[in-house]
């Protein structure tokens, strides 16, 4: 059955791929056509965040805390860690910003495209939109 689903998730969800990006750094681009209201990020892996203290964080070595600055939620109240941790991979840290995108995350944490996206199209998402405040880079 797992094998049966795995096939059947690489067929039918399996939308994106990582490389470089004109936006910023890396990016998330679309390896085949994806029609819009689709999750292109939908992972077989279940997972969710937990909220921590910057206090609860201090005495992680100072490289572990760099990386949730880099790739985890935060604002001043909190900060979000995958229940994943850090050494799986989650797509979705690699959507790049702008005021034109392509996907939005929904309030539930899945995302959604926005309109049809062709292979090589890179996903964006309008972090302002999705966290408050305006985001400045």
């Amino acid at each position: 059955m797992k094998k049966k689903r795995l096939l059947k998730h690489l067929a039918d969800e399996v939308y994106c791929r990582l490389g470089v990006s004109p936006v910023h750094g890396i990016g998330v681009f679309a390896v085949r056509s994806i029609d819009k209201g689709v999750d292109p990020l939908r992972s077989l892996v279940a997972h969710k965040e937990l909220s921590f203290t910057r206090e609860e964080l201090k005495g992680l070595p100072k490289g572990v805390r760099k990386q949730i600055e880099m790739f985890c939620y935060y604002d001043d109240k909190e900060v979000l860690v995958s229940t994943m941790g850090l050494n799986t991979m989650d797509f979705a840290i690699y959507v790049n910003h702008s005021k034109t995108p392509n996907i939005r995350m929904k309030k539930d944490g899945h995302f959604e495209t926005l309109s049809k996206l062709k292979a090589g199209d890179e996903l964006l998402m309008d972090y302002d939109h999705s966290f408050g405040g305006e985001h400045i880079f």
